[in-house]
């Protein structure tokens, strides 16, 4: 009954982090997002290359879209990190508890499959928030509708498949950023303390959460890019299909754009997941 309280505990600590972290880490989000889709030659839309880098993205959107439209997007973010964060800290915890009860009792290999097990559980079923975030954070002003308005349009206009679209590289991406994440913090954070380095204390928890980030942020980005062009290609390009899967989308893009267009957007993609781990796992620890 205490280890079963303790879990659930755990799981409302991880959606208040969760609920918290996108107000701090939503603007370098988008920033993210617009780098992500332009340049693509295959889209008449996104093959302008209108952003240089991060702060040029941030400049130029406040200048052009004003402040408010770094904040696109906000509203399905918020409810799939309420959704998201919750179930996949949640699942992960509960699953380490089958294999051991210490902390010092954990190994990588059973961190790992937790990780990929809870990430590709939670990032399928919060799908539909990610498609719509996606959606707004890339076209901006343009495009039209809040946030029940724009599921029940895409419902309609696509089917059941348009809320889920690009679940598979979503899938693929969590499994590999909560595989990777969860036990580079799990294991950092138990080499800190029991290497006397540190204490169970906010900054051991600080420098575990910004090592997972980064670590997350290389293994993780090809795959994120390839799934924010699926999740905005029908919005965009009308019933064409740019991208057929994750393995046609790298090849495509590598193809066309090269190598490094894998790593567009790595930047924000890193300052957003080491702020954003910090501000999640900081908050589940003291909570």
């Amino acid at each position: 009954v205490r280890a079963l309280r303790w879990e659930r505990r755990e799981q409302d600590a991880a959606g208040g982090g969760a609920a918290a972290a996108p107000f701090g880490t939503f603007p370098v989000d988008l920033t993210k997002t617009r780098l992500q889709v332009q340049g693509q030659s295959t889209d008449a839309r996104f093959r302008e290359v209108r952003y240089r880098g991060m702060f040029h993205a941030l400049f130029r959107i406040c200048r052009e879209e004003g402040g408010r439209a770094l904040y696109s997007g906000i509203a399905p973010a918020l409810l799939r990190q309420a959704s998201y964060g919750t179930i996949k800290i949640g699942i992960y915890q509960s699953l380490k508890r089958l294999f051991v009860d210490r902390m010092e009792d954990e190994t990588l290999l059973i961190n790992v499959i937790c990780g990929v097990v809870s990430g590709v559980i939670s990032s399928a079923l919060a799908n539909p928030t990610d498609v719509l975030k996606i959606r707004m954070q890339a076209q901006g002003s343009l495009f039209q509708g809040g946030m029940i308005g724009s599921f029940i349009d895409i419902y309609q206009q696509e089917g059941t498949r348009g809320l889920w679209r690009g679940v598979v590289p979503t899938a693929q991406r969590a499994a590999i950023v909560v595989g990777v994440e969860l036990p580079v913090y799990d294991i950092t954070k138990k080499h800190l303390i029991l290497s006397g380095l540190m204490g169970d204390t906010i900054l051991a928890h600080f420098v575990s959460s910004f090592t997972c980030g980064l670590a997350g942020a290389i293994a993780s980005n090809p795959v994120d890019v390839v799934r924010t062009r699926m999740m905005n290609q029908r919005a965009i390009v009308g019933s064409t299909e740019l991208y057929r899967g994750t393995l046609d989308g790298l090849v495509k893009t590598w193809k066309s754009e090269g190598f490094f267009a894998l790593y567009k957007g790595f930047w924000p993609n890193w300052l957003r997941l080491g702020p954003w781990n910090i501000i999640v796992l900081s908050v589940q620890e003291q909570c």
